[in-house]
C-alpha cells in the first residue's frame, strides 16, 4: 500500500471524499502486518478519534480494495481480513487463533500443478492452514500434560 500522503491525492484523483477519518485510516493501515478485520481497525481508529463510525471505516477500506491498495481476504469461519501488502506474497493463516501471516514462495513457476486443462489461472493464492508455534505448543501441553509429582 502506497504511503498515507500518496493515498490522499490517489483518493482525490479518484474524486472521492477526503476526511480526516479516511486520512486516520491510510495511516492505522500503512506498514501494517496484522491483516486487521474492520471491526479491529475501527476499535484502534475510534481510540484516536472517537465517534468515526464502522461505516467509514468499511467504505474507505472498500475504495481501497477497488482502488487496488489492499486487498480483501477471507477465510472459512472467520471475518474479512484486510492485506495491506499488495506485492506477490502468499499466507500462513493458524486455524486455532486466526493469526495470519505473510510467506513467501520461491519458484512457484516450477510448482507442477495438475487438472488446470482448459483453464487459464491469471494469479495463484497459497495458504498453509495450520497451527502458529503458540497454538501448537498449547496444544501439545494439552496432550501430554506433565506428570504431576508422586505423592509420597
Amino acid at each position: 500500500m502506497r504511503a498515507p500522503a500518496e493515498l490522499t491525492e490517489a483518493f482525490r484523483g479518484q474524486g472521492l471524499k477526503l476526511t480526516p477519518q479516511r486520512k486516520l485510516l491510510f495511516r492505522l493501515l500503512h506498514g501494517n502486518e496484522t491483516h486487521p478485520t474492520a471491526e479491529s481497525l475501527f476499535t484502534s481508529a475510534s481510540q484516536q478519534m472517537p465517534g468515526i463510525s464502522l461505516r467509514t471505516v468499511y467504505q474507505t477500506l472498500n475504495d481501497l480494495v477497488a482502488m487496488g491498495e489492499l486487498a480483501a481476504l477471507s477465510f472459512p469461519g472467520g471475518p474479512t481480513r484486510f492485506d495491506a501488502n499488495v506485492v506477490d506474497h502468499h499466507h500462513a493463516h493458524c486455524t486455532a487463533c486466526g493469526e495470519l501471516r505473510d510467506v513467501y514462495v520461491d519458484r512457484l513457476d516450477g510448482v507442477a500443478v495438475h487438472g488446470l486443462e482448459g483453464f487459464h489461472p491469471l494469479t495463484a493464492s497459497i495458504v498453509f492452514s495450520g497451527l502458529c508455534s503458540a497454538c501448537a505448543e498449547r496444544s501439545a501441553e494439552i496432550s501430554n500434560p506433565t506428570p504431576k509429582e508422586q505423592l509420597p
